[in-house]
């Protein structure tokens, strides 16, 4: 079974910065992408940044592009997300998800991704 478990998350005022962690169990096909995802109040879930963990390669969403960096440790048993310029509209519970590939990069959708850890809340303030 694998496991994810995020950290990190809080609040802060905008222009400010954050950086959320994720632990991961597993490394193996059915982990070899990884994502942040984040769901706001009344809104859908939505991507915000994915990483094929075998060779590091990122894609962003264009609401973060610029402001948010993804990554992993040499390891490769921790993600991070780290947060910067954050803006109020930022605001929602972030996921972290895991799941396998496409074959030759990472789903941008949630439902290419099979495991989901627990959440945490960023909250940005004005």
């Amino acid at each position: 079974q694998v496991q994810l478990v995020e950290s990190g998350g809080g609040s802060v005022q905008a222009g400010g910065s954050l950086r959320l962690s994720c632990a991961a169990s597993d490394y193996t096909y059915r982990t070899y992408c990884m994502g942040w995802f984040r769901q706001a109040p009344g809104k859908e879930r939505e991507g915000v940044a994915t990483i094929y963990r075998f060779s590091g390669t990122t894609r962003y969403a264009d609401s973060v592009k610029g402001r948010f960096t993804i990554s992993q440790d040499r390891a490769k048993t921790t993600l991070y997300l780290q947060m910067n310029s954050l803006k109020p509209e930022d605001t929602a519970m972030y996921y972290c998800a895991a799941g396998s590939t496409t074959g030759g990069g990472c789903y941008s959708s949630q439902s290419g991704y099979q495991y989901w850890g627990q959440g945490t809340q960023v909250t940005v303030s004005s």
